[in-house]
């Protein structure tokens, strides 16, 4: 089963986007477009409408954390549901993450069944 709903990659290690995008494709998404740094995925979010972000943590000169802050504060954007992935389950990033207004969270490494888990968590069943 294919779903329509158009995602958005980001993370500024190629692999990982990589990793992230065969494994939506796995799950029947199709509609996948990537960012290799925040301000990018800023830029695509802005000019396109998307469905979900899922976004690594630890990225340069803009952070997971600072893009997912960014996206809450835009009128336009605040409502885009928003998954952080993350190689380190710290307590502290988790509280951040939630306070920022993230949607769920993925620690490194995940397969398939997990990510379709967070992402039905986040849209419902698809």
């Amino acid at each position: 089963m294919e779903h329509t709903m158009k995602i958005l990659v980001v993370d500024d290690y190629a692999t990982m986007r990589r990793i992230v995008r065969n494994l939506l494709t796995q799950i029947g998404f199709s509609d996948i477009e990537e960012a290799g740094d925040g301000v990018t995925a800023l830029a695509k979010l802005r000019e396109s409408k998307f469905g979900l972000v899922i976004s690594d943590w630890n990225m340069e000169p803009m952070t997971g954390l600072q893009l997912l802050k960014e996206i809450r504060a835009d009128n336009k954007l605040n409502a885009t549901p928003f998954i952080m992935v993350t190689a380190e389950s710290k307590t502290e990033n988790v509280v951040a993450a939630k306070e920022a207004g993230v949607n769920n969270y993925i620690v490194k490494p995940f397969n398939a069944d997990t990510l379709k888990q967070k992402i039905t968590s986040v849209i419902g069943a698809f």
